[in-house]
């Protein structure tokens, strides 16, 4: 059987998925480089691996989160509370720790033009308000448009609810949730082709020459982002799980933060999250929530993205900031990049919110969001590949804990 099958399906079933897409950089960056008219071309394969994502991700987290609370067992232990926490706490350091690089590296921005028109929410309250509606959006309008706290408000009710229903019930959206996560794992095999076309079709079109003006600005943000990967992150899991954080936390970079990055969307990582965790064998009552959720809330990129910008348009003007302002700016970071999600154009519109903290006017702001469209080939990639790998990072940490509770317990029980 084994020799009927076409030579390539036989290599690729040899050769790990991660290996494969690292190919896929390598071979796009080289045909952007050789033959920049057929990298653009290339370009199909990424639009339509990024949409078939994207369309899988709602009815996916849909059926998985209806599936698994109509299916929960009595006494069977999830981690939501715990991943909360860490989603939250690391936000805010993500947001602290960007004051800090700030202050550290000042950087000031030559202002452009912005043909922007987009209105930025006028205040936190406009946010929240958008995120709480988003709560009660209407079903299909919710699976329509991607709105995954809308989603996740749906299923988690409609579960409780089938949780009394007939066993024949449960049964069907259990092997409904089975045929989608089927589909998912069919769509990320073609991650390699997917990720081989984003990388030549962007490098075509667009260069870094646009990006070497905001260097500064960039090693900033960037620098930020992996200070929180590669050490605030695994000091927050360290103390949670009281071990060696780093194998836990490249495995969760490698096999989600990578995707997340060329795809630059959370929603379109979400199936790839779901897959991680499901290899990592966590509990699918736990990480089928506690994804979706990290997609709209846990969001430590955008509140660095909101916080450096802001503090350059800062240092732009001459502002004088205090401790406390610094510290206000962290805490206005944090909470407007958990609504980031409900506000078209995510983080970057979110910045003349923080800007008005200091009086700096709506149409100075704007001009700093334009430049961070500039810069957002990177940003933008960095931003998501921080945000997605952390979801599952902190979900892991909180479902072995649980894990090593459950397991204690057990072994106490028996002993008695």
């Amino acid at each position: 059987m084994n020799q009927t099958q076409p030579f390539l399906l036989r290599l690729s079933n040899r050769v790990s998925l991660v290996t494969q897409i690292l190919i896929g950089i390598i071979a796009g960056v080289a045909l952007a480089v050789l033959a920049p008219s057929a990298a653009e071309s290339v370009g199909l394969l990424g639009n339509l691996f990024v949409s078939a994502l994207k369309a899988v991700a709602p009815i996916l987290v849909f059926v998985l989160v209806l599936s698994s609370i109509a299916n929960h067992k009595k006494g069977s232990q999830t981690s939501i509370r715990p991943i909360l926490a860490l989603y939250l706490i690391g936000t805010f350091v993500a947001a602290l720790t960007a004051v800090v690089m700030s202050f550290i590296f000042p950087t000031t921005l030559v202002l452009v033009s912005t043909g922007i028109e987009a209105s930025p929410p006028e205040g936190i309250a406009e946010v929240l308000h958008t995120l709480l509606f988003q709560i009660v959006d209407n079903p299909v309008n919710a699976l329509l448009t991607g709105n995954f706290i809308g989603i996740l408000a749906w299923a988690l009710g409609l579960g409780m609810v089938l949780r009394h229903g007939a066993d024949s019930s449960k049964h069907v959206f259990r092997d409904i949730s089975d045929g989608v996560s089927s589909i998912v794992r069919f769509v990320i095999r073609l991650a390699p082709f997917g990720i081989f076309g984003l990388v030549a079709s962007t490098i075509a079109a667009t260069g870094f020459d646009a990006l070497w003006g905001y260097a500064r600005l960039l090693a900033v943000l960037i620098g930020s982002m992996l200070i929180i990967a590669l050490v605030m992150n695994p000091l927050i899991v360290y103390f949670k799980i009281r071990r060696n954080p780093y194998p836990l936390v490249f495995k969760c970079l490698r096999e989600s933060g990578v995707t997340a990055f060329f795809t630059r969307s959370s929603a379109a990582n979400i199936p790839v999250n779901m897959d991680l965790c499901k290899r990592l064998n966590l509990h699918e009552d736990t990480y089928s929530v506690s994804i979706p959720l990290g997609a709209t809330i846990n969001m430590g990129g955008a509140a660095i993205t909101i916080t450096v910008l802001t503090l350059a348009a800062v240092h732009t003007l001459g502002i004088e900031v205090d401790l406390g302002t610094a510290l206000l700016l962290s805490v206005i970071a944090s909470v407007s990049a958990c609504g980031a999600s409900g506000v078209a154009g995510g983080s970057l519109l979110l910045i003349p919110l923080a800007c008005s903290l200091f009086g700096i006017p709506n149409e100075i702001a704007m001009q700093v969001v334009a430049v961070g469209f500039i810069i957002g080939v990177l940003q933008d990639s960095a931003e998501t590949g921080l945000n997605s790998s952390t979801d599952v990072l902190f979900t892991a940490a909180a479902c072995q804990v649980e894990e090593a509770k459950a397991t204690v317990s057990k072994a106490a029980a028996n002993k008695a």
